[in-house]
């Protein structure tokens, strides 16, 4: 498994199954079950039978104190969150969860979800629907019909809004949680989204600020964008 994971990181386009099993001396049968395996568990990304480094080690990464992206920082959360005066936060998809690894909060519920690492539901919350739609296809219809029959609703309403989600990088208020509402936006790294910012708070506040923090995490993406260019 070691080997597996360390060609993955080390490939700019990605690893192929037959490319595995020649640096195994392995059986290509053998070597498809334990990749299947790697997959579904969030260390690895297939694209276009191409598999690349997952999530899962990001997360690792954070829960030992390193950084889960390079492009968005802590810092950039507080200054989210100072001048916004709501929650922010990054977050990450491993497997079929959402997780917050990073916040800037004075609310203590957002400090429990990402110091706890809470696993959450990535249709329930704004940041899901930016990380939903920035699967590949294939990723996204299995992430969609796993998803139990009590969702419908959620899910029609986010697939009524996935091209436009894919177009702008970005979700405002899709009132996905029962429990806040939220703007977001995607940390998009090689060409790929790797996270989602957000900030959160009630519904009455999110709405009434809508266009507000469109434009403020609009303009933070650029800047987060510019920081990868160089």
């Amino acid at each position: 498994m070691a080997t597996i994971l360390d060609l993955a990181a080390r490939s700019t386009h990605g690893t192929t199954l037959t490319e595995f099993a020649r640096e195994l001396d392995a059986p290509l049968s053998s070597i498809q079950g334990l990749v299947n395996g790697l997959v579904a568990t969030g260390y690895l990304d297939e694209r276009d039978r191409r598999y690349t480094l997952g999530p899962a080690p990001f997360l690792l990464t954070r829960l030992a104190g390193r950084p889960t992206v390079t492009t968005v920082t802590h810092e950039d959360l507080v200054a989210l969150h100072d001048e916004t005066g709501m929650t922010a936060v990054l977050a990450i998809v491993v497997g079929s969860d959402l997780y917050y690894v990073d916040y800037a909060s004075s609310d203590p519920r957002y400090a429990y979800l990402a110091e706890g690492f809470v696993r959450r539901s990535l249709i329930r919350t704004s940041t899901g629907w930016v990380l939903l739609a920035g699967m590949d296809k294939r990723d996204l219809w299995a992430q969609i019909s796993a998803l139990p029959p009590d969702e419908t609703d959620r899910v029609d309403r986010f697939l009524a809004d996935l091209a436009q989600i894919q177009r702008d990088g970005l979700v405002a208020a899709p009132g996905a949680s029962t429990e806040a509402d939220g703007v977001s936006v995607a940390v998009v790294e090689g060409g790929k989204t790797v996270a989602a910012v957000g900030v959160m708070g009630s519904y009455d506040e999110v709405a009434r600020r809508r266009s507000e923090l469109v434009e403020v995490l609009t303009r933070r993406r650029r800047e987060w964008a510019a920081r990868e260019a160089r």
